[in-house]
């Protein structure tokens, strides 16, 4: 039985701020903390913030710039957070919101109707609440029967939740399930952390997981998956429904986004390598084999170095396209954006490998196959 992606769908949010933008802010807010505590700098009891670059930027991570859903909050040197009116309950979330928007282009990318939906999967780093599920909230206001629940494995959610969906439709559960992804990043970005305060953006993308192998439209079949984890405190994201309880400052920066990268960096490109490796191996495929690596877009130099020790040479951007210089790292989505943006030229037989790396750690391989 054939399983196969029949559609993938984006929400590009419709605000964006480049390095230079984001850096006068951060600059301007840098020169209200010195002055805030300038006694205490003088004291040796704080540490004078310094001011972070546009060329820094681009050269640690190779991001010029990012799509947000709050560019106004981010912007301002007094808040530093983006600003998100608080909804009835009655209102749609502003996670199901955009990932009604991603899946409606999904399915009609797929040409698949809404009633021909078994089950959704709502697969992001970060969920906006505990319950009721974003997923069957999604699932309510798009008309989906069936099934839906949430799921986070961080920066390998999408990957790990397509192969969910996979292993859903072989176990004859369903025959269709849509897979969203809503990334709302920045919301746990400390964008006052300057050697991290550019690298999250927003975004939501959509997959259409099927065995229905209809012609009328442009279908991957899905060759193989592979997930593997591995137990790091690297990456981390401290915030839940625990912290208030802890008596914790609920604002304070060990509640967001935070990272050892050169130990992020030296860990994960190996464990990478090596899964995507063994997965072409396993499925008796050369890495000459492959077409294209659609890679989570989180960091330049680390996909270019993955790309390159599995090539044994640099890649070209053919073999691996970059969408994180407009996008920045939109976590589980990005690997999604680059699919779905740099797939059309693919031919009848052609291969490539959708592969999604971050906190836990976590890797999800994903081999597809033009039909």
């Amino acid at each position: 039985m054939g399983i196969y992606i029949a559609g993938t769908g984006l929400f590009t949010p419709n605000e964006s701020i480049s390095n230079e933008e984001l850096v006068k802010s951060y600059n301007a807010y840098a020169d209200l903390f010195n002055q805030q505590n300038k006694e205490a700098i003088e004291k040796g009891d704080l540490e004078e913030l310094t001011y972070s670059s546009a060329d820094f930027i681009y050269k640690a991570s190779g991001i010029e710039s990012r799509y947000v859903l709050s560019k106004e909050g981010i912007l301002d040197p007094q808040r530093m957070k983006p600003k998100f009116k608080k909804r009835k309950d009655n209102e749609p979330s502003i996670q199901a919101e955009i990932a009604i928007k991603a899946s409606k282009e999904a399915l009609k990318n797929a040409n698949i109707e809404i009633d021909q939906v078994d089950g959704l999967i709502c697969a992001c780093s970060n969920l906006q609440r505990a319950y009721p599920a974003v997923s069957i909230e999604v699932q309510q206001e798009l008309g989906i029967q069936g099934y839906a629940y949430d799921m986070n494995v961080a920066c390998s959610s999408a990957t790990f939740g397509m192969q969910n969906a996979v292993n859903d439709i072989k176990a004859g559960v369903a025959e269709t399930i849509l897979v969203v992804n809503p990334e709302i990043c920045t919301a746990h970005l400390n964008f006052k952390d300057r050697d991290g305060h550019f690298i999250f953006g927003d975004v939501c993308t959509a997959v259409v997981i099927t065995k229905v192998n209809d012609s009328s439209t442009e279908n991957f079949e899905v060759i193989d998956t592979k997930l593997k984890t591995s137990f790091s405190n690297n990456i981390r994201n401290n915030f839940g429904f625990i912290s208030k309880n802890e008596d914790l400052d609920l604002y304070s920066d060990d509640q967001l986004f935070k990272q050892e990268g050169r130990k992020v960096f030296k860990q994960v490109v190996p464990m990478v390598e090596e899964l995507i490796a063994n997965h072409l191996k396993e499925n008796n495929l050369l890495v000459s084999d492959i077409k294209r690596l659609w890679l989570h877009q989180a960091n330049l130099s680390m996909n270019s170095l993955i790309a390159k020790r599995l090539l044994g040479r640099d890649p070209n951007e053919d073999e691996m396209p970059t969408v994180l210089n407009r996008y920045a790292n939109t976590s589980s989505a990005g690997s999604i954006i680059a699919f779905h943006k740099y797939s059309e030229d693919f031919r009848k037989g052609d291969l490539g490998v959708i592969c999604s790396f971050g906190a836990g750690y976590s890797v999800g391989s994903i081999i597809v196959q033009k039909t």
